[in-house]
Parts: structure tokens; C-alpha cells; sequence
């Protein structure tokens, strides 16, 4: 199975046409983010095969310039927001690493098997959660279903309480789960954010199964 197989087969579902109609007049009749070829980008950097490492966000940055189709990530050049500036700091803290912070360009992560998902991948500009639609929700849980379903162990991580409400489509139990709380500032400095060491244990885990860790540093988000 690949991405391009599974796009196929979900196209002949009855909910795609819907969503298809849907995302067509969004795009016609409002400012939506990301631009539509962008939607799918974090499928096209990190195929089905590959994927060791799952990061479930919520919907798009709804702002101009932020939006790229990887959740978490914005281009280089855009102001890095403060989850994406938490994660950073996280991952100095826990495996000694000292970031770009001035590039907030996560495609480097993408092509090494880190699946940066979105479970809605858009929105209208200034509208978050515009785009939370029983579509997008049917899609997202087919994904995780086929991710799940996969031989090779992937590790899942669930930062907050809308990618953890997703935990119960993760059933192997060749895969690891790690939660926390969502990195936003308002999750993170109520605590439970810093120290989870979600990036070693992630790199643990990987080294386990005789595959290799990802290079969390950024210096070279266009890799």
C-alpha cells in the first residue's frame, strides 16, 4: 500500500465527493490556508513505507504565510510560533541539541519519516477550526487506521487533548504511544510539556527496532 493507493480507494468513499465540494467552494469563496497544492505536503515528503514517527496537530496556522502542510511547521523566514518555539526547547533540553530558531521549516523531520499530520488540513484565514468537518474527521481516522495497520513500529505522539482523543484508532502494539500536554504556552507553563523527553524516548525506540533515530536539529530545513 502507498499513499497514492490509499488516495484512490478513499476517493471512491461517499464522504470524499462531499468533502471535495466542500474544500471547492471554501477556496473559491474565502482565503484558506494552506494554498491547495500544499495540502497533501505531508504526505508527499514522507511516504507510507517510511513513516517512523507521527505528530497529530489540529488544523492549519491560520494566518498568511504560516500554513505549509505540515502540522507544526512554517516556512523558513516566517516568525516561528510559541508551540513550535516550546517544541524547540524541548528538544534542547532533552537531547542537548541547540536549534535554528529562526527557521521553523519542519521538512527536514518529514523526510526522515516523521508524518506531520494535521487531522484537518485547512482552514479559513483568521478561523480556526472553520474547516472541522464529519469529512475531514471520516479521512483522519481512515489515515490512522492504515498507520496502525502498518509492519513497521512507528511511534504516535499525542500532545493535548485533541490528538489524544485519537489514541483509541492506535492499536498494535508493536507501536509506541507517548502523551503529554499540548506545547501551546498556555499547556506548557501549566506543566507537563517540558521534561516529557518525548524526543529521546522517541530515538530509544527507533534504536530498539534497528531503525534509524532522527536528527531533530533544523539547521538545514530545506534537507
Amino acid at each position: 500500500m502507498t499513499w497514492e493507493h490509499f488516495f484512490k480507494l478513499e476517493n471512491k468513499e461517499p464522504y470524499a465527493a462531499e468533502l471535495h465540494r466542500f474544500l471547492d467552494a471554501e477556496y473559491r469563496e474565502h482565503t484558506v490556508y494552506p494554498p491547495r497544492d500544499k495540502m497533501f505536503e505531508a504526505f508527499r515528503l514522507t511516504p507510507l513505507s517510511k513513516v517512523k514517527v507521527v505528530i497529530i496537530g489540529q488544523d492549519p496556522y491560520h494566518e498568511p504565510n504560516q500554513a505549509m502542510g505540515l502540522s507544526f511547521s512554517v516556512p523558513r523566514g516566517v516568525s516561528i510560533p510559541m508551540s513550535l518555539i516550546n517544541i524547540f526547547k524541548e528538544i534542547e533540553r532533552d537531547i542537548g541539541l541547540e536549534l535554528d530558531y529562526s527557521n521553523g521549516d519542519l521538512s527536514g523531520w518529514a523526510k526522515q519519516g516523521v508524518l506531520l499530520l494535521n487531522a484537518y488540513l485547512s482552514v479559513r484565514r483568521s478561523e480556526p477550526l472553520s474547516h472541522r468537518h464529519d469529512s475531514y474527521e471520516r479521512f483522519f481516522e481512515h489515515v490512522l487506521t492504515l498507520l496502525d495497520d502498518q509492519p513497521q513500529p512507528i511511534v504516535f505522539l499525542l500532545w493535548g487533548s485533541f490528538a489524544r482523543s485519537y489514541k483509541r484508532h492506535i492499536t498494535s502494539p508493536q507501536h509506541l504511544i507517548l502523551e503529554s500536554v499540548h506545547p501551546s504556552p498556555l499547556a506548557a507553563n501549566r506543566g507537563g510539556w517540558f521534561g516529557n523527553k518525548h524526543f529521546s524516548k522517541t530515538n530509544d525506540f527507533l534504536i530498539k527496532h534497528g531503525l534509524a533515530p532522527i536528527i531533530w536539529q533544523n539547521h538545514s530545513g530545506s534537507q
